[in-house]
């Protein structure tokens, strides 16, 4: 095996795996450092994702399930909520509007409505969102069941304010005569079971 062939074949092979490992390393450190970080995030007016699946944990809010057509026509209560998944203010009030839902998304109708997929038109009809969107985000409408606006904001408007005007509509108690709602826990104990 001394073959001067055959060694001069052997060093041309190990000369190119070194070239070749070089080049493969000097790639990757070319790639470490030109890949730059995301620095979307809650402060900040960058694009990151659904806001509400980022946000508040709660990626079933969108899409609605009902148009807001389909909810006034069924006579349900409505609860539009207008945003941009670019906006630190509608960032910051996913998570209340995600509230709502946790707590009234089974008796009224939850719509998210992102203003960019609302098509520009020179008239829009009452069952259409962009009738009442008034150019600003966020901004929470909410309907009773005759379809008659009872609150129409735009601001990060707190839980409390929705809260009162959904009671209203369902006519149930003010929350200072109303009892403290409590989460159940799911590792609750029940003693009856056991015995």
């Amino acid at each position: 095996m001394n073959n001067p062939k055959f060694l001069f074949l052997q060093k041309r092979i190990a000369d190119w795996r070194r070239l070749v490992s070089k080049c493969l390393l000097l790639l990757v450190c070319v790639l470490l450092f030109s890949i730059k970080p995301a620095f979307a995030g809650i402060n900040d007016d960058i694009y990151d994702g659904n806001m509400f699946v980022v946000y508040s944990g709660n990626g079933s809010l969108v899409p609605p399930r009902q148009t807001l057509a389909q909810t006034l026509e069924e006579h349900k209560p409505a609860f539009l909520a207008f945003y941009v998944d670019d906006s630190s203010d509608c960032k910051k009030y996913a998570i209340v509007i995600s509230q709502v839902q946790e707590f009234y998304g089974r008796a009224a109708e939850i719509i998210p409505i992102d203003v960019d997929t609302i098509a520009p038109k020179e008239k829009y009809d009452p069952t259409e969102p962009g009738y009442y969107y008034s150019g600003a985000v966020p901004q929470v409408v909410v309907f009773n069941q005759s379809g008659q606006v009872v609150l129409n904001k735009k601001g990060q408007v707190p839980y409390e304010e929705i809260d009162d005007k959904f009671r209203e509509v369902f006519d149930l108690l003010p929350r200072t005569e109303s009892v403290q709602l409590k989460r159940r826990s799911f590792n609750e104990f029940s003693s009856e079971l056991a015995k």
